[in-house]
């Protein structure tokens, strides 16, 4: 099966390759951005709730064949400062004995972001594994260059029952986007002092987003039982499933309402999308369902570059009527203001992500 698993990769490579495309820069939980037992240290923005449905499948040897499903539940919040605090719960763990409720509690710190300007993604995770009864660290570390991202890992797991001292595991993985909304990926990992009886893990998926919306999907093989550090570090059986992500932006909720559509149009419109005559170019990134920053202060005629790194379609609407513009993902329009004043806008399809520009006077 395993083997047959790679011929199919290997073909759906040949058949997308023709595809390719740069791939969107994304954020957060993104399956795209990942691989199966590597988180690529993703953290979130404040604000956004995720939760992601890990399931994981193994069969029985014959006449029996009996399925049995492990499934690994992600529920995480992002907070300030590049934070990101949760909790793994594995309903059919395999760690320790007479322990299959698996729990991991966790925060995690991005410390470098490519996105931003870095050479790299950097991020640093502890936990505190209940199965295992001990603490739990690693550091993470990934890079896009085009189409691939590679990540890499180096984990310290606390000791189990049969264990002597800490454990200290390695991995490494790479996904490579076939199109925007496809990818596949791989990895492999090994504890630095593994047993004879003890397997390397590893997974290949074919990772899919969703069009049109935050979430993605993913179709796994590897051998690992569960999606914490414990867990995705020692391989087992091997074993078939799924991964389906869930990002919730609060602001859907308690953010603002649609704003009422203007009278009139003003007699002229406070911006453009064509390239600023005068002054520096301000960036403002959407991303996570929100505008970052969500409110600038800017010099008449200043560009004001409005870049999507989300999968969904955004504008930038201004309430009072004059700039109007769509932007596909992946894609930047810039903008220029020139009219003193406060200028607030919004987002059409998604009227709870709102943000200002003010322009000073001359």
């Amino acid at each position: 099966m395993v083997h047959r698993w790679g011929r199919l990769a290997v073909g759906a490579l040949a058949v997308f390759a023709g595809a390719a495309m740069r791939p969107v820069p994304l954020h957060s939980q993104d399956l795209l951005d990942r691989t199966p037992n590597l988180s690529g240290g993703w953290v979130s923005r404040p604000g956004m709730v995720h939760f992601n449905f890990l399931h994981r499948f193994t069969s029985s040897d014959a006449p029996e064949r009996k399925v049995t499903s492990a499934p690994t539940f992600l529920l995480a919040a992002g907070l300030p400062g590049r934070l990101l605090a949760g909790f793994h719960y594995a309903t059919n763990s395999t760690l320790a004995p007479n322990y299959p409720n698996e729990w991991e509690f966790f925060g995690r710190f991005g410390a470098l972001r490519q996105t931003d300007g870095a050479p790299l993604d950097l991020s640093a995770q502890a936990d505190y594994n209940l199965a295992s009864d001990g603490p739990d660290a690693e550091v993470s570390a990934a890079r896009r260059q085009g189409p691939v991202r590679i990540l890499a890992a180096v984990r310290v797991l606390s000791p189990l029952e049969d264990e002597d001292g800490a454990r200290v595991a390695l991995a490494g993985g790479a996904t490579l986007h076939l199109t925007r909304d496809v990818a596949i990926a791989a990895d492999v990992g090994s504890l630095t002092d593994r047993r004879a009886e003890e397997d390397p893990a590893w997974g290949v998926a074919l990772q899919l987003g969703i069009p049109h919306s935050p979430h993605t999907f993913s179709l796994q093989v590897g051998n690992t039982n569960t999606a914490t550090l414990q867990g995705a570090s020692r391989g087992g059986n091997t074993r078939y499933g799924f991964e389906f992500t869930i990002p919730i932006t609060l602001a859907r909720y308690f953010g603002a309402k649609q704003p009422p559509a203007p009278a009139a149009p003003p007699a002229a419109a406070a911006g453009a999308p064509t390239p600023a005559a005068t002054g520096d170019t301000v960036d403002v990134v959407i991303e996570g369902l929100g505008f970052h920053p969500g409110k600038i202060e800017v010099a008449p005629g200043t560009a004001v570059r409005f870049t999507n790194r989300d999968r969904l379609v955004h504008t930038v609407t201004e309430n009072a009527g004059g700039v109007d513009s769509e932007i596909q993902p992946g894609q930047s329009k810039v903008l220029v203001f020139t009219q003193p004043g406060a200028h607030p806008f919004h987002c059409t399809p998604h009227p709870f992500m709102t943000g200002t520009v003010e322009v000073r006077s001359p």
